[in-house]
């Protein structure tokens, strides 16, 4: 077969997904028997979908998350405590629209993170902005930007993020810095943006290791009063994980 002239034109103009659907419809013997119309809804189509395929990658990328978690890949019949009708309800992104916060609980290794993953991968296919944060490590970056004068920049980005996730919430006591500095990001993105918290630590004892009683109420007014709350229980997955995989012993 000759090269196609408007082959060329197409991939000039990076019409790559109509490029490769025109380069089909020229193998395909039958093609001649669908109208120039349903021709053309074909390669519009099928540019489109490209389109979506790469933004949805390029947010994927972007957002970092730990695992590859989708909601379909849930197993509700695993005693865990979640609520299906709740997941239901999140999946339709109302709360990200309405610019409120989540918070997941439990021991460790019963899938918080997993499950946060999960959702902000929901967040993306439906053309959120999403980043994976783990907080000691945000602490820190944000500590270090105080003095490289990066500071208001990465809070700006931070801010801006539609779905933000902290996670390991609680590890250890804030700082006077990171207190200041919680209450502003938190303060930037309230009601506007959403912000996924995990955590060991039950919610009622945030409070005292926030410390500073004065920023400790800004800062949980901000993130915990309209904020939906899932608690997870049930048996470490690491450590069921493990015992799967350890050979067995003989006496």
């Amino acid at each position: 077969m000759l090269p196609h002239p408007t082959l060329d034109k197409l991939q000039t103009l990076r019409l790559h997904g109509m490029l490769k659907a025109l380069n089909e419809q020229l193998k395909t013997p039958d093609i001649d028997s669908l109208s120039f119309e349903e021709r053309l809804g074909l390669l519009v189509d099928r540019e489109l979908t490209e389109r979506d395929d790469k933004r949805l990658s390029s947010r994927l990328r972007q957002a970092r998350l730990k695992h590859n978690a989708c909601l379909e890949d849930i197993d509700y019949r695993s005693p865990r405590g979640l609520d299906k009708a709740l997941i239901l309800q999140l999946s339709s992104g109302q709360w990200l629209r309405d610019g409120l916060n989540l918070i997941i609980g439990g021991p460790t290794g019963v899938g918080k993170t997993w499950l946060a993953c999960a959702l902000a991968h929901q967040a993306c296919r439906e053309g959120y902005s999403v980043r994976y944060l783990r907080l000691p490590r945000l602490l820190e970056e944000l500590g270090l930007a105080h003095g490289d004068g990066r500071f208001a920049k990465l809070m700006s980005s931070y801010a801006k993020t539609d779905l933000l996730i902290l996670d390991d919430w609680g590890l250890a006591p804030f700082t006077v810095e990171q207190r200041r500095d919680m209450l502003e990001l938190l303060d930037d993105r309230y009601g506007q943006r959403s912000t996924i918290v995990t955590s060991q630590m039950p919610v009622d004892n945030w409070h005292e290791l926030i410390g500073d009683p004065t920023l400790a109420d800004a800062i949980l007014d901000r993130l915990v009063h309209n904020a939906y709350r899932i608690n997870l229980k049930g048996e470490s997955m690491r450590k069921r994980t493990q015992k799967l995989t350890t050979p067995s012993t003989s006496d």
